[in-house]
């Protein structure tokens, strides 16, 4: 196991995003912590949920309610807020950063925390007025706006972020405004739903008045003349009219800052097991690293590197941050979702399913030698986390089959009654012990 860390003056974190907020939480909750913390944050309020963004979109929730921790309660614990700087350049020789309006600070060890920008697809237009991405506040603000003007608005990304979106949008609409959604892939949400829960998932949003566009392959945006955005042209010659377009079709992690620091930069700024990038004094954090090839748009994996760096730099002997498996949960639009393992199966998969049409919910489970590998549930996704469980736990399942579709109560029933049938290795049959056991 590698030494842990050697104590630490000052930290400055760039970020003070979900991720680098957390750290700093953790942190201050350690004997060991750097005895300066410095946050520093290009917007100019202090960190918000952002996953709460569409709930703030579609009015369902006051703007307060995003707020992590207020300015106090930085003070209170000694830690430095920067806001509404963002930082321009780092000096590694130096160990001195400096923001865009000038201000340098130095520090003994650095956390870039920058996360993500929204991924933009290689169309022209992207420039014109009314094109926005999802991703801040005032994305937000400004659907807010184009929302309650009404017209024709466009989502471009059938994923978790632009369904959010549409329905945002849809529920905020105080005059009439119509919705449409294009996805590139044949269906929704691809990477995590398989196609019957993804065709529940359309006829559900459907009827509640979006327009789902499949197999969309985008062209261009089209100029109105004017420099605003006017419509949304297909490869296949379609063209939807837009007042507004929403691109929502992926994140890129944020790595600029890194790169022009010299740090090694594939697709995120490269980390080892310890979140030390390839300065010895810098680490990255969150959507902006990379691991092992990976980079990271979901919390769990993200709570976890948190956990090994906030205690490497509090000088901590801990293990190093690992890969591991996770399930991904979600709630579109308020449907329950929950998926993990492979999505579609393979020649050597037993598939169980279960669809109850009525109450909307959906079921189905990869098994591969009795063990299972893989499930797809939509609506009740109760049984979830423990179908991922016993997953991990890699359990041989034949004695419950015909019960693993109903969840874990009527399953454990009969695992438990298997266990209990079986010989105990400990006393054995009479036919098999032998002639000295009997006599003794």
């Amino acid at each position: 196991m590698p030494s842990p860390a050697a104590p630490v003056d000052h930290l400055v974190i760039v970020g003070n995003g979900m991720a680098g907020q957390r750290l700093v939480e953790a942190l201050v909750q350690r004997e060991g912590a750097p005895r300066r913390i410095t946050l520093i944050g290009a917007e100019a309020c202090p960190a918000y949920n952002r996953i709460l963004l569409s709930p703030l979109l579609a009015g369902e929730m006051e703007r307060e309610a995003l707020t992590l921790r207020d300015a106090d309660w930085y003070a209170e614990r000694g830690v430095e807020l920067v806001l509404g700087e963002r930082v321009e350049r780092i000096d590694r020789a130096a160990r001195r950063l400096t923001t865009a309006g000038g201000r340098e600070i130095a520090y003994d060890r650095l956390v870039l925390a920058t996360g993500s920008t929204p991924a933009l697809p290689p169309v022209d237009g992207l420039e014109l007025d009314g094109v926005h991405a999802f991703r801040d506040l005032d994305d937000a603000a400004a659907l807010t706006r184009a929302a309650e003007r009404g017209g024709r608005a466009v989502v471009i990304g059938g994923g978790l972020l632009g369904l959010e979106a549409a329905e945002g949008l849809r529920k905020r609409a105080r005059a009439g405004l119509s919705v449409s959604v294009l996805q590139r892939a044949s269906r929704l949400m691809n990477r995590q739903l398989d196609a019957t829960a993804a065709g529940l998932l359309q006829a559900e949003l459907e009827g509640r008045g979006l327009e789902i566009v499949t197999g969309a392959d985008l062209e261009r945006l089209e100029d109105d003349g004017r420099g605003r955005v006017c419509a949304v042209r297909l490869a296949d010659g379609r063209r939807l009219p837009a007042d507004c377009v929403v691109l929502a079709i992926g994140i890129a992690p944020s790595v600029e800052l890194g790169r022009r620091a010299g740090l090694e930069v594939h697709r995120g700024i490269v980390v080892d097991d310890r979140l030390t990038s390839s300065d010895p004094a810098i680490h990255a954090l969150g959507e902006c690293c990379e691991f092992e090839g990976r980079t990271y748009g979901l919390v769990e994996p993200i709570w976890r590197q948190v956990e090994v760096l906030a205690a490497r730099l509090a000088g901590e002997d801990v293990e190093g941050y690992v890969e591991a498996p996770t399930a991904t949960k979600l709630k579109v639009s308020g449907i329950s979702l929950y998926a993990f393992g492979p999505i579609e199966p393979d020649v050597d998969h037993e598939v169980l399913t279960y669809h109850d049409p009525e109450h909307g919910d959906y079921r189905r489970l990869l098994l591969r030698d009795g063990r299972l590998e893989g499930a797809v549930l939509y609506g009740d996704t109760a049984a979830g986390p423990w179908y991922f469980a016993e997953a991990l736990a890699g359990r041989h399942l034949d004695a419950c089959r015909q019960a693993l579709l109903f969840g874990p109560a009527d399953a454990r029933a009969l695992l438990d009654a298997t266990k209990a049938e079986a010989p105990n290795p400990a006393t054995p049959h009479a036919q098999d012990r032998s002639p000295q056991e009997e006599a003794a």
